[in-house]
């Protein structure tokens, strides 16, 4: 079972809401976090792309770093860990995405991968000049599609004659090509975005449900397994999960309670708005997923609360949902959360206890 990290890039990490823990992004924090991570085994990390926050009392996200950049200086500081950077496929093109990429793939020396992100929240693009018009809602994975087309002929080729409707290369080249091939994830949680998932990524992202439900996902992962099924790939699925933890489940229950009472109506608000502009929304998809009103403090991602033992003991349910090749991890606090996560919770994990064995 791969565990991994998905670091905080924007302000406040995953929780809106004033009355969680209140901090800026910065490297200095995420270079602590990551080689943290490193240093307790964890497979990966993740850095997301936001381009303009929800604002509301605490800001949300209205400070961020950019993932690429990020990403790099990370893979000059780190050794083992594998890293991935996150585009917006509306913003940089993709034979200059294909050299960032090689470029960090020889600073990280074969530790690097994408995320793709077709772009939902048209206010990030639109304050830009960028946004197509509502039409891209509706061929955002096609866009996607043409995007990572042209990426790997270039990883793998050194050139690209793609002839597409987005994109149009002409003689096009890449040299030094990556030393390894670099994978490519996304998110989908959407049909159409576990399709795209399927057939051109080496993992899909799927959020967790609920609190303190660790099997929930259930339903969704198999819809990827199906989707993985009809394009004869083995794409796995991460699983994105919030730890809340404490030395016992009432003091961790007590810091979700707090969390609860300080949620940051509107920004909230905000990323609402966001997601009902898309008309083709399909409920389950990632918009409609992560703003549901019952769970938007923390994106409506699958949340654990509790003791170590308790943590440890629903992971290990988590990992046993079918489909479910890894774990991607948020913390309340994310300094703390590590040290507790690898101190405390991992050893009592029995779908760690061969990787633990390994790194011993």
């Amino acid at each position: 079972m791969d565990i991994g990290v998905f670091i905080p890039i924007g302000n406040n990490g995953w929780l809106i809401s004033t009355t969680s823990p209140q901090y800026m992004p910065s490297f200095d924090l995420n270079r602590q976090i990551v080689q943290k991570a490193e240093g307790y085994g964890l497979d990966f990390a993740l850095s997301m792309i936001k381009l303009r926050g929800f604002g509301g009392e605490s800001e949300f996200w209205d400070h961020n770093l950019e993932s690429f950049t990020l990403m790099a200086g990370l893979a000059a500081v780190t050794s083992k860990i594998r890293l991935y950077a996150s585009v917006a496929v509306l913003t940089i093109p993709p034979a200059i995405v294909a050299r960032m990429a090689s470029t960090i793939d020889s600073i990280s020396h074969g530790r690097f991968g994408v995320n793709i992100v077709s772009g939902w929240a048209k206010d990030e693009y639109e304050q830009m000049g960028l946004w197509p018009g509502e039409a891209y809602f509706g061929y955002r994975y096609d866009y996607s599609t043409e995007f990572v087309t042209v990426m790997k002929e270039l990883w793998e080729t050194g050139t690209s004659d793609f002839k597409g409707k987005y994109f149009q290369m002409s003689d096009c080249k890449l040299s030094p090509r990556p030393g390894t091939p670099i994978k490519i994830v996304s998110a989908g949680q959407s049909p159409r975005g576990m399709e795209f998932g399927a057939t051109y990524c080496n993992y899909n992202f799927t959020l967790g449900k609920g609190v303190n439900t660790p099997t929930a996902h259930a339903p969704t992962n198999q819809l990827m397994v199906d989707a993985a099924a009809r394009t004869g790939r083995d794409v796995g699925n991460y699983v994105l999960m919030m730890v809340i933890a404490d030395e016992t489940d009432e003091k961790a229950m007590a810091k979700w309670k707090l969390y609860n009472e300080g949620a940051d109506m509107g920004a909230m608000a905000w990323m609402s708005g966001q997601a009902d502009a898309d008309p083709n929304a399909a409920e389950g998809g990632t918009a409609k997923a992560i703003s549901a009103p019952e769970g938007a403090i923390n994106f409506n991602m699958g949340t654990l609360v509790g003791s170590y033992a308790s943590v440890a003991r629903m992971l290990d349910e988590c990992a046993t949902v079918p489909g479910t090749k890894g774990i991607m991890l948020t913390f309340d606090d994310f300094l703390a959360g590590m040290d507790q996560f690898g101190r405390h919770i991992q050893p009592l994990m029995k779908c760690r206890s061969d990787r633990l064995a390994q790194a011993a």
